[in-house]
């Protein structure tokens, strides 16, 4: 249905890739020269994934063509006080944030911006997931046996530690993996 622009989509993440291939379009894969994830202390963590979203569409490193459309996006989990978790650099730093989102629903946050030669769209889809009680030893197998140094908060829900310990879920499940395909197919047709 949407076949009159060239879709790049400006992410490394082979999850983005797999869900935007859900909406069955045809795209090509371009990473931005510049990958700044900074943001000013003072930055609302609700706004904090958009902005990062901006950046990385900003640092992309050439203009666009008058058919192409850019679609950079940024996931943030933000566990108890809305404390950013970003990805974990070892195994205990892992395991530190498992233990903190155990028993607690968190929120996942995804950043997305889609940009033309015309218009920028930049918009935050928010899931709500809630986690059982997680066992010392449910995490050590997790970290030990699926290895998430990649992934926001220390989780992939589509893994053994999704399937087993999450609850609830209130909101998009595809933007707790990495991309509201949903709302991007929307806004896709949008700019057409």
């Amino acid at each position: 249905m949407i076949t009159n622009r060239k879709i790049i989509l400006g992410s490394a993440s082979p999850r983005r890739r797999e869900l935007l291939s859900l909406l069955g379009l045809d795209f090509t894969i371009e990473l931005p020269v510049t990958n700044d994830e900074s943001y000013p202390e003072e930055t609302l963590y609700s706004e904090i994934p958009r902005l990062i979203s901006l950046k990385k569409s900003q640092g992309f490193g050439r203009d666009l063509k008058e058919d192409e459309v850019l679609i950079t996006a940024d996931t943030m989990v933000f566990g108890p006080q809305d404390i950013p978790l970003g990805k974990p650099k070892d195994a205990e730093d892992a395991y530190k944030m498992l233990a903190a989102l155990s028993g607690y629903t968190h929120k996942v946050i995804t950043g997305v911006t889609l940009r033309t030669v015309k218009v920028t769209h930049t918009f935050t889809t928010t899931t709500e997931v809630t986690f059982k009680e997680l066992s010392n030893e449910e995490i050590r197998y997790y970290i030990d046996n699926f290895h998430p140094y990649d992934k926001a908060g220390g989780y992939a829900i589509q893994e053994w530690i999704g399937a087993v310990g999450i609850t609830s879920i209130s909101g998009s499940y595809f933007n707790v993996v990495g991309l509201p395909v949903q709302r991007v197919y929307e806004v896709l047709k949008e700019l057409d």
